[in-house]
């Protein structure tokens, strides 16, 4: 997985990636047990339907030998290291000759599967070797040979293959989801690239992927991260179907697409007006003859920057807050620079990412400009330090209130989630469940 995570193209910096997963085998085993009333579906519409040799003789009664039920007694998946995944079902029929006992059959369907990148950038899974076998389950060798003759008749092998084809258009629509344009904000959307086929093996099937934002429509070109992204070997003995890796490059990456969108521009209210602020600032009585409210706006003067360590997330901010009056004309006569960390709370609702501001662990203030004097750094933080630190962690809290979609198929969610932050990435282990309209 780190190794398949770390994949940097030289020749196209652009290309790397920033978060990944790997589906576990108790994840694969998890859709082959909620895939199975599916295939059920598909193979009974297929070998119950009214046989067309009988439509095009015009014959409007039913076959000799008919089938009365069709049951997937089951149905596995199984990794095949390098190459894909197997396909195992079992189908149990009865078919029912005229005036007789129905006769108990199965068939065993093996199929192997294997994962292509179409020219799209979609993910396609395709069937590679089929091999069916039908059996008549019976003892005794004369109605073996008399049931072999019926099975002929009734069930056509070579079509068993064309229904597992047809079991795998939902699968391929699930990975189409994969790379839907999803919601940050009103105007800022992100989109999850696979940069090549998974790679299977023993511990399950790993998938890199990129992660691309959007600002009205246009791509935002983030900065290349300095580090490659790679993650340590995971525990084989891990009891989560999925588990999503996500960089520290994959949050920076975020919040810088937060802030070409202007997301990050924000006005913060204060209890001062110019008569009380003219009282630690003198020379701000002169500019106004009116008692007017204080008004802080604030914006970021370079990107914020995502830290991960053990345990700890933290975002940096560099903002300038512009003090001044007047509305709707604003005027500034004061500008400072604040630099603030505050820890942030990763957790994780349905499939998509919370992310809130926890605790200011760390605010500076510093004087940038003024028209009013030279005003102390102690004093800055006697007057606006407070505010600052209250708004500004509500404000980006607010931004991100909906959440941010992690990779995930359409047709699932995420239980039994936790989320583990370690340097330079966060992990998230979570269970599998087929959401309640599909199942």
């Amino acid at each position: 997985m780190g190794a398949l995570l770390a994949l940097l193209d030289p020749v196209q910096p652009t290309r790397a990636p920033d978060c990944g997963g790997i589906l576990t085998p108790l994840g694969l085993s998890y859709l082959a047990e909620v895939s199975k009333p599916h295939a059920e579906v598909v193979l009974r519409q297929d070998l119950m339907a009214q046989r067309a040799s009988d439509l095009f003789l015009g014959s409007m009664e039913p076959s000799r030998n008919r089938i009365t039920s069709v049951k997937v007694a089951d149905l596995w998946l199984s990794v095949i290291p390098e190459a894909g995944l197997r396909l195992g079902i079992e189908v149990e029929l009865r078919i029912a000759p005229l005036h007789a006992v129905p006769m108990p059959v199965r068939i065993s369907i093996r199929a192997d599967l294997h994962v292509d990148m179409g020219p799209d950038g979609n993910l396609q899974l395709l069937t590679s070797a089929c091999r069916p076998t039908v059996q008549a389950q019976s003892t005794r060798e004369a109605e073996s040979k008399s049931s072999r003759s019926i099975l002929d008749k009734v069930v056509d092998v070579d079509k068993l293959c064309l229904d597992v084809s047809k079991l795998l258009l939902f699968p391929n629509e699930q990975l189409m989801s994969l790379t839907a344009l999803f919601p940050v904000t009103p105007n800022c959307q992100l989109q999850y690239l696979p940069l090549a086929a998974p790679v299977f093996s023993k511990q399950g099937i790993a998938l890199s992927l990129q992660t691309t934002f959007q600002v009205a429509g246009a791509v935002v070109p983030v900065p290349v991260s300095p580090v490659p992204f790679s993650m340590p070997e995971l525990a084989s003995t891990s009891t989560s179907h999925l588990i999503l890796a996500l960089s520290e490059h994959f949050y920076t990456s975020l919040y810088f697409t937060l802030e070409r969108a202007g997301a990050f521009n924000m006005t913060i209210p204060s209890m001062l007006t110019t008569a009380t602020l003219a009282q630690k600032i003198t020379q701000v009585g002169s500019l106004y003859h009116e008692d007017l409210p204080i008004t802080l706006s604030a914006a970021l003067r370079s990107s914020p920057r995502v830290v991960l360590e053990e345990g700890r997330a933290a975002l940096k901010l560099f903002l300038t807050v512009h003090i001044g009056a007047g509305s709707p004309d604003f005027q500034s006569f004061l500008s400072v620079s604040a630099d603030v960390t505050a820890g942030l709370q990763l957790s994780v609702s349905d499939t998509r990412m919370m992310i809130s501001t926890a605790v200011i662990e760390d605010a500076e203030l510093s004087l940038a400009a003024s028209n009013v004097g030279l005003v102390r750094a102690a004093l800055l933080e006697e007057l606006f330090l407070a505010p600052v630190c209250q708004q500004v962690p509500a404000w980006m809290d607010d931004v991100l209130r909906e959440g941010v979609h992690l990779p995930h198929l359409s047709h699932f969610t995420y239980t039994d989630v936790s989320v583990v932050v370690h340097k330079d990435y966060v992990l998230v282990p979570c269970k599998l469940k087929l959401r309640s309209t599909m199942a």
